[in-house]
């Protein structure tokens, strides 16, 4: 069962997707509030995509899943678009607990949150911090910071100052920098030298009918990437993110380094129960491709209804 929401949040308003299990509805009496995840989506990706994917199964599993589209980005308002701001992407969290906390028939006392890639990166830092999250899940979780940082062929220090000059163009012209998350084509990577597999299975999901959603602009601001090279969403995980961990990670190690960070994670941990490796599966097989995304929300679905 699918209902279409909104989350407040201040001036703007979050556009999601609120998956219930069928049976969240009795005939009669009272119902048992539910136990209900958060999910936080992968950088450029938008609510009906990969969340969507795993929001449908743990709600077929009988945990309320509820899937969003970051402030500036998709459906949802903020300006500038395509801004990918990780510490707001934190905040975006947070503020759906606020709905989710207050919806008929969910308990607030048994609030999780899974994040997916990036997501994985933005939940966890969230989690820390914010302790109305009682159990977090990760699937092939990033973390943007480090990931950002190693991108630099002249070091984080020349990227910033960089920025710092083009920041400095946006404001005497008023024309804003946009950056292609990925290639828009097979045939435009294949140019660039960029035919490794994770590069080209991101954008067979991506940019093709089988993942591709038209609300994805596979943009982001150039003025976030600073941001993000002085992220780090494992700050004080190990002093500050007490709850349950679950850590999925795809078993074929790639570029996009999600399983060396799902580690690192796992590692630092106050609280770590389960590590589970999809073996065979790469990272953006990790997105739809069934088999693998039923077996991550099987151990999902079983950790969620142990420690929520």
């Amino acid at each position: 069962m699918l209902q279409h929401i909104t989350i407040p949040r201040g001036p703007i308003r979050l556009a999601a997707d609120l998956y219930l299990p069928d049976d969240a509805a009795p005939a009669a009496g009272e119902p048992t509030p539910l136990r209900a995840v958060v999910l936080s989506t992968p950088g450029s990706s938008v609510k009906e995509q990969i969340g969507a994917n795993y929001a449908v199964r743990l709600a077929a599993r009988g945990i309320a899943a509820l899937v969003f589209d970051p402030a500036h980005q998709g459906q949802s308002g903020g300006e500038p678009r395509d801004l990918e701001d990780p510490y707001r992407r934190g905040e975006d969290i947070s503020y759906a607990i606020d709905t989710l906390s207050t919806f008929p028939g969910i308990d607030p006392g048994r609030i999780g949150v899974l994040g997916i890639c990036a997501g994985g990166g933005y939940a966890v830092h969230t989690a820390r911090t914010d302790h109305r999250i009682k159990a977090v899940g990760t699937v092939v979780a990033g973390n943007m910071g480090s990931s950002f940082r190693s991108f630099q062929p002249d070091g984080t220090v020349a990227a910033l100052d960089a920025l710092a000059e083009a920041r400095i163009e946006e404001a005497r012209t008023g024309e804003l920098n946009r950056q292609k998350w990925l290639p828009d084509t097979l045939e435009e990577a294949a140019a660039a030298g960029a035919t490794d597999i994770d590069t080209t299975q991101a954008i067979t999901y991506y940019r093709t009918g089988r993942g591709g959603n038209e609300h994805s602009t596979n943009r982001r601001l150039s003025r976030g990437d600073s941001l993000l090279l002085g992220y780090d969403a494992f700050h004080m995980v190990d002093q500050l993110m007490t709850q349950p961990l679950q850590v999925i990670l795809a078993g074929r190690k790639g570029n996009t380094r999600s399983y060396e960070a799902g580690m690192k994670l796992w590692e630092m941990s106050p609280n770590p129960v389960d590590l589970m490796v999809v073996e065979g599966a790469g990272h953006y097989e990790m997105y739809d491709v069934p088999e693998y995304v039923d077996a991550a929300a099987d151990q999902l679905a079983t950790f969620y209804t142990e420690y929520l």
